[in-house]
């Protein structure tokens, strides 16, 4: 069975833990100086959380699959659109080892097909050597989606809207 992957990006991991731990009314399953997971069952969701990027706010979603044969599902999907797609075998990131495939949707967001081969000790290093950051997840040339050009977003809690 499949699960849906969100990682968030925050400034203050403590306050984040504090806060998803009472949305969800779970604690984390894992728990690192950087670095927080939740593995829900209601909803269904791998949701992390790291103060491992520059800038706050959702780092790339995904889903996550049990078997190899769900991943070769997801990664066919992709090719058979002709999406830009990144594979990795065996790639160390987010205190796990993975096997996953990379894509970037329309609006430029990163996506992960992935499946979890075990822990890792280590985070993961980024595999783009040029970057200042240490952030391993995110697909490295894939980023061929337009930018967007509007203006600010129309519904902020700001504007009374959500």
């Amino acid at each position: 069975m499949k699960r849906f992957h969100v990682h968030v990006s925050v400034a203050d991991l403590p306050a984040s833990i504090r806060y998803y731990s009472a949305l969800f009314a779970a604690e984390p399953t894992v728990v690192r100086d950087d670095y927080a997971k939740w593995a829900l069952d209601d909803p269904r969701v791998n949701f992390a959380i790291s103060t491992r990027t520059q800038k706050p706010g959702v780092d790339h979603l995904g889903i996550q699959v049990e078997t190899d044969a769900e991943l070769a599902e997801m990664q066919a999907r992709l090719a058979s659109a002709d999406l830009p797609l990144q594979s990795q075998s065996g790639t160390n990131c987010c205190y796990a080892t993975s096997n996953k495939h990379w894509s970037v949707d329309p609006t430029g967001i990163a996506w992960e097909s992935f499946q979890t081969l075990g822990a890792a000790p280590t985070y993961g290093e980024s595999r783009d050597r040029s970057a200042d950051t240490a952030a391993c997840c995110v697909p490295v040339q894939l980023n061929t989606a337009p930018k967007q050009t509007a203006g600010p977003a129309c519904c902020t809690p700001e504007s009374g809207c959500c």
